[in-house]
């Protein structure tokens, strides 16, 4: 097993684990909410997710800063490093990128953006009609499937590093 030395602490765990939940679902509700529009109305659900993983995002960069990482293994190459830390500065990006432009976009909407039913959030000054309208239109759009994409290579990279490699990289966020 990974000694403490060599994982990332609890709240860096637990933050990376519920944001990737949020940040999963919401890819599946985005790519899945007009296929089942007659079924669910998906959108208030999507739009408090995205909230709650910008907000929650925010927590994890304070955390982030205040607190080092655990180093990577010595078995890594240079590449692999420089790819690992290019892809968390990516994940962190869209991470905030992501409900930005969502927001952007509610905010140009009729109905009102709120949190799962309990408050409402601030619209953003934004029209249909605006140029920030259409660039958080389009950008959520490509930065969703970027995300997405994103997300494989993660998910594949920790997979490839604990059943190929058998380092500890994965273990080191369980």
């Amino acid at each position: 097993m990974t000694d403490t030395a060599q994982r990332y602490n609890r709240v860096a765990r637990a933050l990376h684990w519920i944001i990737a939940a949020l940040i999963i679902g919401n890819l599946a509700g985005g790519l899945l909410h007009d296929a089942l529009e007659d079924v669910i109305n998906l959108m208030p659900l999507h739009k408090a997710s995205g909230m709650t993983v910008l907000a929650l995002s925010l927590v994890r960069i304070a955390w982030r800063v205040t607190w080092r990482a655990p180093a990577h293994p010595k078995g890594m190459s240079g590449l692999e490093v420089l790819a690992a830390k290019a892809t968390h500065l990516l994940f962190y990006g869209l991470m905030l990128a992501m409900p930005v432009t969502g927001w952007i976009m509610s905010s140009a909407g009729k109905y009102p953006l709120s949190w799962f039913g309990l408050f409402d959030l601030p619209k953003l000054p934004v029209t249909r009609d605006s140029a920030l309208y259409n660039i958080g239109h389009e950008g959520h759009e490509l930065l969703g499937w970027l995300f997405l994409a994103l997300v494989v290579l993660h998910v594949g990279a920790a997979l490839r590093h604990h059943f190929l490699l058998k380092d500890n990289v994965l273990r080191r966020m369980a």
